[in-house]
């Protein structure tokens, strides 16, 4: 036998080692993907889904995370569903990115303190963003997380004007505990300084504090700020600042309401800080059928379930967008191969669970498409869906070899993109099947990392610290 060419045979062999886990091979810098696990599995109003659980485990919060879209007491239509979870995404980025040019453009520090993002940021109805539920006084609320809203709010009896939502409104007149905000309050100040509402004392009754916020989609939300318990996993944070909210209309679906989870002293995560030290993290599950994920409030990282090493990115300093979770990327890789940029490198992409799809800037979009499209070759063409320009119809097809993503960032730190946040199942039928990302309209609008491309991994916000963290992990409550 020829030694030489056994032991060249063989070293080929292991070179096509492979690794197993939720239906995807890894294969060197190609993952063999099941397109069964993008489809959409149905559940039908469990009472689970409508209130996820919590527990207490070494001195943290686990809240379990349910995919909002997938806990409906009626069938969906997800063909009609994904074109109007797209619509409506890409109306939440274009009124970011019209937010943001407007702090920036205004160069003054002196108004940094006075950056607020709005309200309900990210709150779309059948769309994919993650539901929790806490306790208020003595009532269970679910509600939205988003990381790109601050202030806390939930649908309030009496209700004048209110969305049908699953399960009763806050009645605060059912709770000893609840106590309206007055006018005169330090915390009414600081919301009329953080979010430029100065009618916050000018209503019927100004003794309270009123909060509205309107939106450029035609939904609105407006009530008063009030205090209350706030429990979670058997814990319990006394006097929480939350907005109560009387005439709410518009794309908030069944929920209660949200947690807002940015970085102004509104913010949930701000008001906890004494107990929980300015630290949260997440897990986002996929669509597969029970799948839930977990908010940990908290930083004790002995009970995350992550299958490699937390790595830490510092976050970039914006005293102009200092409520927003923003990081310094640095470069991107598709199938291993290094994408050029001018703008890696210069800061400014956003991190956050409201939006559902990764944007980037036209340029650096471009050139991903184009390599993705070399090393993902031989599939025919469908066509595009809202801001999803590169689709296929896979019909027929049980699993595709996809290029693995990278994302890299400050500090030689990677996020690597899970193969279910790479590929979306625009029709269940494989017949459209698109690239999970899209482009900006603008070369300098803010890029942002959108929830999609988050899944399947910990990501873990040290307010505190400023830095953020990723770890690869199989999202489990358990």
């Amino acid at each position: 036998m020829n030694f030489p060419f056994f032991f060249s045979f063989f070293l080929f062999l292991v070179s096509f080692y492979f690794i197993t886990a939720n239906g995807v091979c890894e294969f060197q810098q190609k993952k063999v993907f099941k397109l069964q696990m993008l489809q959409r599995k149905h559940q039908v109003g469990p009472k689970g889904c409508i209130l996820p659980e919590s527990r207490k485990e070494k001195g943290a919060i686990i809240l379990e995370m349910k995919d909002r879209g997938y806990c409906s007491e009626r069938r969906i239509n997800w063909n009609r569903k994904v074109q109007k979870q797209l619509m409506l995404d890409n109306l939440r980025v274009r009124l970011m990115q019209n937010r943001i040019r407007t702090k920036v453009s205004s160069h003054g520090l002196e108004q940094s303190s006075d950056i607020q993002i709005p309200l309900a940021s990210g709150i779309n109805l059948e769309t994919l963003n993650y539901i929790v539920t806490l306790g208020l006084g003595n009532q269970n609320m679910t509600v939205i997380i988003d990381t790109g809203s601050d202030l806390t709010w939930v649908q309030c009896d009496p209700c004048l004007s209110c969305y049908n939502q699953q399960g009763p409104v806050f009645n605060p007149s059912n709770s000893s505990s609840y106590k309206s905000l007055p006018c005169n309050s330090s915390t009414c100040q600081n919301l009329q300084l953080t979010t430029g509402n100065t009618e916050a004392c000018e209503s019927s009754n100004p003794s309270s504090c009123n909060y509205a916020v309107n939106y450029g989609d035609g939904s609105y939300t407006d009530g008063e700020l009030g205090v209350e318990h706030v429990s979670f996993g058997g814990s319990s944070v006394s006097n929480f600042v939350f907005g109560c909210g009387r005439n709410n209309k518009g794309l908030f679906g069944g929920v209660s309401g949200l947690m807002g989870l940015g970085r102004s002293n509104l913010s949930l995560i701000s008001q906890t800080n004494t107990t929980f030290g300015g630290v949260f993290s997440y897990c986002l599950p996929t669509t597969e059928n029970g799948a839930s994920g977990s908010l940990v409030i908290g930083n004790e990282s002995s009970v995350f379930k992550n299958l490699t090493p937390i790595a830490y990115t510092s976050m970039v300093s914006n005293p102009q967008l200092s409520n927003f979770y923003i990081l310094n990327l640095t470069g991107i890789d598709v199938g291993g191969v290094a994408l050029e940029d001018a703008s890696f490198g210069n800061g400014g992409v956003l991190i956050d669970s409201g939006t559902v799809i990764t944007r980037l800037a036209p340029s650096v979009y471009n050139a991903l498409k184009t390599e993705f499209l070399k090393q993902f070759s031989g599939y025919p063409f469908a066509p595009g869906l809202s801001i999803l320009d590169t689709c296929f119809n896979l019909t027929g097809i049980e699993e595709v070899s996809i290029p693995n993503l990278s994302m890299h960032f400050e500090d030689n730190v990677d996020l690597n993109v899970d193969a279910a946040g790479i590929l979306y199942m625009v029709k269940d039928d494989t017949s459209q099947v698109c690239l999970a990302l899209a482009s900006l309209a603008d070369e300098n609008d803010m890029a942002i990392i959108g929830n999609y491309q988050q899944r399947n991994q910990r990501v873990i916000y040290d307010a505190k610290q400023s830095k953020i963290g990723f770890a690869v992990e199989e999202c489990s409550f358990t």
